[in-house]
């Protein structure tokens, strides 16, 4: 094989290479709706050839609640690590609740203690709640997310009543609707994913 052609199927390669998903649930309240929703998604991504899934879950961090610049050696190594995972992501899903007409406090606290690392990068949402189904909290994430360099999604996946629409086994109980939506915003995640991979590899963004 000569040089040309191996630089050639490299670049495919990579270019075809599975989109890195992370999926941030967002909501560390207690007796919280959102492991049915997460688990709900993540078979309709486990099922897409071009993405791979990482769950962050924010319930399972200790982030403080004061951003500070000298931190303790705990912080600063649970900061390293989740960074490098953020990092790491070609795109993200974030799935929220509405609290008050917005969306959770420890959401806000993982956007704020981190910059760079949603840059050039697509946000996906997939909403829950009453009768809004989360989509104010997902209005007030677009502005964040545009502050932060980072492209949102324009279709969603809500849920209203949310904890009517899933029986006792997280199955949700007329499921043709939804999961038409999940494909749609699966298939603009993946293309914005790319494009915004590709684009960084060749020009790294200067936010």
């Amino acid at each position: 094989m000569d040089l040309i052609t191996a630089e050639s199927t490299a670049t495919t390669l990579t270019e075809n290479a599975p989109l890195k998903v992370a999926v941030i649930l967002a909501s560390n309240r207690e007796g919280r709706f959102a492991p049915v929703i997460a688990d709900w998604f993540l078979a309709h991504a486990d099922d897409h050839p071009a993405i791979e899934t990482e769950v962050v879950d924010v319930a399972a961090l200790e982030l403080p609640t004061a951003l500070a610049y000298r931190l303790d050696p705990d912080t600063r190594e649970l900061l390293a690590d989740l960074s490098a995972r953020l990092d790491g992501a070609d795109a993200f899903v974030v799935v929220t609740p509405e609290y008050n007409h917005s969306y959770p406090a420890p959401l806000k606290n993982l956007i704020d203690w981190h910059r760079a690392e949603w840059h050039a990068k697509p946000v996906a949402f997939v909403s829950y709640g009453g009768v809004s189904g989360g989509l104010r909290a997902v209005e007030h994430l677009r502005q964040v997310f545009a502050e932060l360099h980072a492209v949102s999604i324009r279709d969603t996946v809500s849920f209203h009543n949310a904890g009517a629409q899933f029986d006792d086994g997280g199955r949700h109980r007329d499921p043709a609707g939804p999961d038409a939506a999940a494909k749609s915003l699966l298939d603009q995640l993946v293309w914005w994913g790319r494009a915004l991979r590709d684009a960084r590899r060749s020009h790294p963004y200067g936010g």
